[in-house]
C-alpha cells in the first residue's frame, strides 16, 4: 500500500551546535562587535568633546542591546511562518531580513524621529533638564530591551513598541515624582486605554482575516488537490499532528498523478492561485504605499496608488498564471507547494521591508533622542536621525535573529499551529492587510499581536490551534507594558544616581 510520507518538522535547529554555525556565530559577533566600534567613535565627533563619554558610550550600547532584541522577538515573529513552513531555512531567511528590514530601515526609516514615542507621556509642561531627559530615554532603552530578552527567551512573541512605552512611562514618571516636577498626570492614559485595546483588537482582527482567505485557500485551492489527485490508497493514515488536508498535500509528492491523471485539478490552479495572488500583490503594495514607504516623499496621490496598485495587481496574476502554466508536468501537489512558497517569500519580504521602516524607531528614537541631547544640551521634539545610528540599528537587529530568534521562530513557524506555505502565505497576507488598514484608519493594533492572532486564526481552519501555548503568549501581551515600565524605573534611579 502506498502510504503518505509525514511531512518533515521544519523546527529551527539549535543555536549552538554545528562547527558551520560556530563560524557563523563568530562572523556575527564580530561584524557587531566592529559596527559598534567604530560608530562610537564616530560618535564622539557627532556629538562633541564636550559630550560625557560614559554617557554617549552607555548609550551605544543599550541602543544596540534594544535593536538586537528587536531582531531577536519582532523580526523573529516575522519570518517564523516562512521558516516553520519549509519555505526558508534560517540561514535564507536571515539573509533576506538583512536585505528587506535594513534597506527599510535605511531607505524609509525617517530621516527625523519623535523623541518620545507616541505622545505617551506629556513632558512640554514639565520643568526637566536635559540630562534627566536622556536618562529616561537610556533606561527606557534597557526596561524594554530586558524585557524583551525574557520574552524571547521564554518564545514568547511581544510587542516592541508596547515595550518601548512601558519604559519610556516608567522612568518618565519616576523622575517626575523624585525630582518634584510631575507626577501621574505626565501619562496620557488614553493612550494606555488604546494599548489595552490592542490586546483583543489586533489579534482578532488578524484571525479573522487569516480564517477567511485561508478557508477561501482551503476550499478552492487545496481541497480540489486532495479530492482530485489524491486516490484513496494514498490517504493512508498518518497522525493526528499530521493529518490536516494541507499537510498530506505538502507531503504528497511521487505517488501523486501528473496533470494527465488529474483532470481539472491543474486548471483550478491555474484559475485561483493568480486571483489570490493578485489579491495578495495589491495588499501588499498598499502596504509599502501606506506604511512602508510613509516617510518618503513620494507625492503619490490616492487615484496615482490605486493605479499603481492595480499595475502590480495584474502584472503578478500575469505572471503567477503563466508560471502556473509552466508546472503541468509536476504533480498537483508539488506545484502547489512551489507556488505558495514562491507566494510566501513575497510576502516575507515585503512584511520585513515595511517592519524595518517603522519598527527600527523602537530602537532609532530613543537612541537619537539622547543622541541630540549630548550634541545640543536642550531637549527637542523631533531629533535628526544620522544614517550611521540607522545601520548600526539595522546590523544589531539582524545579529539579534541569528542569536536569539530560533525560540520565537519555533513558536511562530511550528508550536501555535502546523504551517506550510498555503497557511503560512495566508498568515502574512492576513496580517499585512490588517496592518495596512489599521494604519490607514488609525485602529490601536500591534503587528506581533496581528500576526499571531493570523496564526491561530489558520490554526481554526484546520482546528489544530495550540491554545495552551496562547495562555502564556497573551499573558506576556498584557505584562509586557508594565515589566518594561519597572525595569525602566529601576534603571533611571541606577542611571542617575551613577552619572547625574
Amino acid at each position: 500500500m502506498t502510504q503518505v510520507l509525514a511531512p518533515e518538522r521544519h523546527t529551527p535547529p539549535p543555536a549552538v551546535g554545528r562547527s558551520n554555525d560556530r563560524l557563523w556565530h563568530l562572523a556575527f559577533g564580530g561584524l557587531l562587535a566592529i559596527t559598534l566600534i567604530a560608530f562610537t567613535l564616530w560618535s564622539f565627533d557627532f556629538v562633541g568633546r564636550d559630550a560625557p563619554r560614559m554617557v554617549l558610550i552607555t548609550t551605544v550600547i543599550f541602543g544596540a542591546f534594544m535593536a538586537f532584541n528587536i531582531g531577536g522577538n519582532d523580526v523573529a515573529n516575522a519570518f517564523g511562518t516562512s521558516v516553520g513552513a519549509g519555505t526558508l531555512t534560517m540561514k535564507q531567511a536571515l539573509l533576506i531580513a538583512a536585505v528587506f528590514e535594513v534597506s527599510g530601515a535605511l531607505l524609509a526609516g525617517g530621516d527625523v524621529t519623535d523623541t518620545i514615542k507616541s505622545g505617551i507621556v506629556d513632558l512640554s509642561g514639565v520643568a526637566i533638564n536635559p540630562m534627566d531627559f536622556a536618562f529616561i530615554m537610556m533606561a527606557a532603552l534597557l526596561g524594554a530591551a530586558v524585557w524583551l530578552l525574557v520574552a524571547t527567551r521564554m518564545g514568547w512573541p511581544v510587542s516592541t513598541t508596547h515595550a518601548i512605552i512601558g519604559g519610556i512611562i516608567g522612568a518618565s514618571l519616576t523622575i517626575g515624582f523624585v525630582t518634584g516636577s510631575g507626577g501621574l498626570a505626565m501619562v496620557q492614559w488614553s493612550e494606555v486605554g488604546q494599548i489595552a485595546i490592542s490586546w483583543v483588537l489586533s489579534p482578532a482582527l488578524g484571525g479573522l482575516a487569516a480564517f477567511v482567505i485561508y478557508g477561501v485557500i482551503k476550499k478552492y485551492v487545496l481541497g480540489k488537490t486532495l479530492s482530485h489527485t489524491l486516490k484513496p490508497h494514498m490517504l493512508a493514515p498518518v497522525s493526528a499532528a499530521e493529518g490536516s488536508v494541507d499537510a498530506q498535500i505538502d507531503a504528497a509528492t511521487e505517488d501523486a498523478p501528473t496533470d494527465g491523471g488529474s483532470i481539472g485539478t491543474h486548471s483550478a490552479l491555474q484559475r485561483w492561485v493568480p486571483v489570490i495572488a493578485a489579491v495578495g500583490a495589491v495588499i501588499i503594495t498598499a502596504m509599502l504605499l501606506f506604511k512602508g514607504l510613509k516617510n518618503l516623499d513620494m507625492s503619490v496621490s490616492t487615484v496615482g496608488g490605486l493605479l499603481i496598485m492595480a499595475m502590480i495587481g495584474a502584472a503578478v496574476w500575469l505572471a503567477v498564471f503563466v508560471f502556473a502554466k509552466t508546472l503541468r508536468k509536476q504533480t498537483v501537489p508539488r506545484a502547489t507547494y512551489i507556488l505558495f512558497s514562491w507566494m510566501q517569500v513575497f510576502t516575507a519580504s515585503a512584511f520585513a521591508f515595511s517592519h524595518g521602516s517603522n519598527d527600527i524607531a523602537n530602537a532609532v528614537g530613543p537612541f537619537a533622542a539622547v543622541l541630540d541631547v549630548l550634541r545640543t544640551n536642550s531637549i527637542s521634539g523631533e531629533a535628526t536621525v544620522p544614517f550611521a545610528a540607522m545601520l548600526t540599528c539595522g546590523i544589531a537587529l539582524i545579529v539579534g535573529l541569528w542569536f536569539i530568534g530560533r525560540k520565537v521562530i519555533a513558536t511562530v513557524g511550528t508550536n501555535l499551529t502546523e504551517i506550510h506555505p498555503a497557511s503560512g502565505f495566508a498568515a502574512e497576507l492576513a496580517a499585512a492587510g490588517i496592518v495596512m488598514a489599521a494604519s490607514v484608519s488609525g485602529l490601536p493594533v500591534s503587528s506581533t499581536h496581528i500576526l499571531i492572532g493570523a496564526i491561530i486564526g489558520v490554526g481554526l481552519v484546520n482546528r489544530s490551534a495550540n491554545w495552551k501555548l496562547m495562555k502564556p503568549i497573551a499573558l506576556a501581551w498584557i505584562i509586557t507594558l508594565p515589566a518594561a515600565a519597572a525595569i525602566g524605573s529601576v534603571g533611571v534611579i541606577a542611571l542617575r544616581t551613577m552619572m547625574g
